[in-house]
């Protein structure tokens, strides 16, 4: 039997707003059946985790407006997906398809919007420990919390240079992954924005030890200089906290 290594190679992220007076109902919704029916049973997938951001967290946000989100405050519940670098075709292919059967079944919620759901290619990641946690575990760690940084490079320079351009990693992130943007193919569903900007842009997701509100006035606050310095332009940082599976805590927080 030929044995191929486990390997990041692509993940889905999805930024998602329910609507309001639905959250709990999109919680459900959301939990119990689309994290695995419409992912997480797909080939290829090792692992999959949900975020959300309270209002706390949202007030943390910056800027105030991004192409990303829109207004900064826009996007409750995080999913985070990764897919083994062997199968990312595989999985691309039947999650395409799934998507449209679970429409065909009845099983799609209608109350909520994509603000941000893309396919990232895996870039590589800095790492504060020698001998840490490896990015294909990151999901299943246990993380306190996660921080995403959005950012652009000028035309003519690539999106992959920026993180080695970075500080290394101290204080509580323990790792910083870097993605860039998967083309978004024609199949998708027609409520995925389609952005002529994604070549230029890339993702940086810090995992950390502990909440990221405690640490993101001395660690994360700074990040559009620190890009600035690197080369980029920062165009959104947020913070997250994991949800509470089997629970609906968090659900009456989000405004």
């Amino acid at each position: 039997m030929n044995h191929t290594q486990i390997e990041l190679g692509t993940i889905l992220f999805t930024l998602v707003e329910p609507h309001r007076g639905h959250e709990v109902e999109y919680n459900r919704w959301y939990e119990r059946d689309h994290f695995y029916a419409g992912c997480l049973i797909g080939p290829g997938i090792l692992a999959g985790k949900r975020w959300v951001a309270t209002r706390p967290y949202k007030d943390l946000r910056y800027p105030a407006e991004s192409p990303i989100t829109g207004a900064a405050d826009r996007g409750s519940y995080l999913a985070t997906y990764w897919v083994d670098k062997s199968m990312q075709d595989e999985w691309g292919t039947w999650g395409a398809g799934q998507v449209k059967a679970l429409h065909r079944a009845g099983r799609m919620f209608g109350e909520r919007d994509h603000v941000h759901t893309k396919l990232y290619r895996y870039l590589g990641g800095a790492f504060r420990d020698e001998d840490g946690v490896p990015p294909e575990l990151a999901l299943d760690h246990g993380y306190g919390g996660l921080v995403a940084v959005f950012g652009e490079v000028p035309e003519g320079e690539e999106p992959a240079a920026v993180a080695d351009r970075l500080a290394p990693l101290e204080g509580s992130a323990a790792m910083r992954l870097s993605f860039r943007p998967v083309p978004i193919p024609d199949d998708a569903p027609p409520d995925i924005p389609r952005v002529k900007e994604d070549r230029f842009r890339f993702l940086h997701l810090y995992f950390v030890d502990r909440d990221p509100a405690e640490v993101w006035g001395d660690e994360f606050a700074g990040m559009e200089k620190e890009l600035e310095v690197a080369g980029a332009t920062l165009l959104w940082a947020g913070p997250f906290i994991p949800t509470i599976p089997g629970t609906d805590t968090y659900a009456d927080q989000l405004w």
